[in-house]
């Protein structure tokens, strides 16, 4: 049976869909893998093409609320932003609570270059996180 996963930041918009992306990518049937946001908006172009870059496609993702989710039960709850850690609601069950805290790439004001490079740390921080976390989890699941 597959673990629930759900990832929460802000806006939905690109650290949540970009951990989404690897767990489903890294964990594939063995884990349910959804994110959402407190307050959702769109995915960010940039998230979905510094997925591309990895290989993982992100662009039939869709940016989420969390109140979908309320009243569903989670065997795993990653919050990967300061704010959605203090506003997390409580989801039924005996959830494991993970706080990663990750800059938000799409604050970054500049050039697309500048972007980019924010984007692309953010991803890579998710990237090796999620791998050692899949590692500690499941063995031999983060090896792909």
């Amino acid at each position: 049976m597959s673990k629930r996963v759900l990832v929460l930041c802000t806006a939905n918009s690109a650290r949540s869909q970009m951990a989404e992306g690897f767990l489903r990518a890294l964990a594939g049937s063995q884990l349910e893998v959804a994110s959402a946001g407190i307050a959702p908006s769109q995915v960010h172009p940039l998230a979905r093409r510094v997925m591309a870059e990895r290989g993982i496609d992100i662009s039939a993702q869709r940016a989420k609320s969390v109140d979908e989710f309320r009243g569903q039960a989670f065997d795993v709850v990653i919050t990967v932003c300061d704010q959605a850690a203090e506003q997390c609601p409580v989801f039924p069950g005996k959830a494991q609570r993970l706080h990663w805290s990750f800059p938000d790439p799409a604050a970054v004001k500049g050039s697309e270059e500048e972007q980019l490079a924010a984007f692309r740390a953010v991803r890579d921080g998710l990237e090796q996180r999620i791998r050692e976390w899949l590692a500690q989890e499941q063995p031999g699941a983060a090896a792909v």
